[in-house]
């Protein structure tokens, strides 16, 4: 089938549900320790707590993908994961902040991260169902523009309801969630809402041109042991250059998983000097959301230069700098005292984080046959999802319990571990025609 080119306005529309997803993980990153101290965690448990994000990645993106590939009905092929993810991450975003207890609001962080990743996983596939090839890179684009500029608000929402609406976020001993965190949490859900429904209204999916042939692979491509297979062979049989990057990867989001579990709160407690519930603790909690919004917008803008600098420097050199600015950043959190400073830090983070959405991508698809592209890159994400496991089930807590209790030593080892994913970064073969793959991202 031919595609037709799509115009800017009917690429905007398609891609506007991702706002909505990112003001989910935006939400999430930025408040969710808070959350779970002001219902009584303790600083060792905070790891274990998180551990929803990195499972319901490992198992429901393949599954989804595996089944919206196989779907069609009234809504399309993609559009109903898209709805059904949506609304129960609403309620779950509206639920949160009024838990009353610490097991419930580590249930709902369950539902929404699975029913964010229902909704996400479509829609990457969307672009390629959707665009011809040549308008693939503006579709991307488009994506990544979404995700930047949600993530810059969603991260930043208790601090501007805070401090241009005059809300508190003192809760008081005992009182549970700051107003200014559930007023955020609700406005997130009603974005998500709003921005997938947007697309599932203003764009439509083509059928599969032979309909009877589609049913019929569907049929012949079932089966959960066949599945287990094609992993296992793949993971044995993965080029060489994805077997590097996979160290890499590994050392990378071991320090994003330590930084997003741990910053807000250690700065909270060990910069503002406050303890869940009064008014300090708030402030910093407030703070480390903006300083999120801050490395994404860093991120947002430093991603432009970067496709740009591809062509004179190579990708490996350009990952291998990104990773170590954004290492030194998160072990100088260590070693501030004024808050104000903390903006250098993310900074460098958000050079880091620029990289680390494009770099490892572009690299791996020069390296990876044409006709196996999407199932290396679902094998591929086993390597952010793992180390992000380990954090949470036993790396981070051991990091505090080892620290005496300072929740901002394990933002050090993350700093450190991108140095190591740095050094990494030196031992992969970076495959030739890196920039026209790069243009492709």
């Amino acid at each position: 089938m031919k595609k037709p080119k799509l115009s800017f306005a009917q690429i905007w529309n398609m891609s506007f549900g991702f706002l909505g997803i990112q003001f989910g993980w935006g939400l999430q990153m930025a408040n969710m320790s808070a959350i779970y101290q002001y219902l009584g965690a303790d600083p060792s448990q905070l790891a274990i707590l998180w551990l929803a994000a990195p499972v319901t990645g490992l198992l429901v993106q393949p599954i989804v993908g595996y089944l919206s590939d196989r779907t069609w009905n009234r809504l399309g092929r993609r559009r109903p994961y898209f709805l059904t993810g949506a609304i129960f991450a609403s309620l779950a975003l509206i639920a949160m902040p009024n838990s009353p207890t610490l097991w419930m609001a580590a249930g709902l962080l369950w539902i929404l991260d699975a029913s964010v990743n229902v909704s996400m996983e479509p829609f990457r596939a969307f672009v390629a169902d959707k665009l011809p090839e040549s308008q693939h890179k503006v579709g991307y684009t488009t994506q990544s523009i979404l995700i930047g500029f949600g993530a810059v608000v969603s991260s930043a929402l208790p601090w501007i309801f805070t401090n241009l609406f005059g809300m508190t976020l003192a809760s008081g001993p005992d009182a549970g969630i700051p107003l200014a965190v559930k007023i955020s949490f609700y406005v997130g859900a009603g974005v998500f809402m709003a921005a997938v429904l947007w697309t599932i209204f203003t764009t439509d999916e083509y059928p599969p041109e032979d309909m009877e042939a589609f049913l019929k692979h569907k049929e012949e491509t079932k089966g959960f042991l066949n599945g287990l297979k094609e992993v296992k062979h793949g993971i044995l049989t993965m080029p060489k250059t994805m077997q590097q990057l996979a160290v890499v990867q590994f050392f990378t989001w071991l320090a994003l998983f330590c930084m997003w579990i741990y910053f807000g709160v250690g700065i909270a407690g060990k910069i503002f000097g406050g303890i869940p519930g009064d008014a300090a603790y708030g402030e910093g909690i407030a703070w480390g959301g903006l300083m999120f919004s801050v490395y994404n917008g860093v991120a947002f803008a430093v991603a432009f230069g970067l496709l740009a600098l591809v062509s004179k420097v190579s990708a490996k050199n350009i990952h291998t700098s990104c990773l170590l600015i954004g290492g030194l950043g998160l072990i100088s959190v260590m070693f501030i005292t004024d808050p104000v400073y903390l903006i250098a830090s993310m900074i460098a983070v958000g050079i880091a984080w620029a990289s680390i959405l494009a770099m490892p991508y572009a690299i791996l698809a020069g390296s990876l046959p044409s006709d196996k592209m999407g199932f290396y890159m679902g094998i591929f994400n086993f390597f952010i999802v793992i180390p992000q496991i380990v954090v949470a089930l036993f790396l981070g807590s051991l990091i505090v319990q080892v620290s005496g209790g300072n929740e901002l030593s394990p933002v050090f080892v993350g700093g450190v571990s991108l140095v190591i994913a740095a050094l990494a970064m030196r031992f992969v073969d970076e495959p030739e025609g890196l920039e026209e793959n790069l243009e492709e991202l």
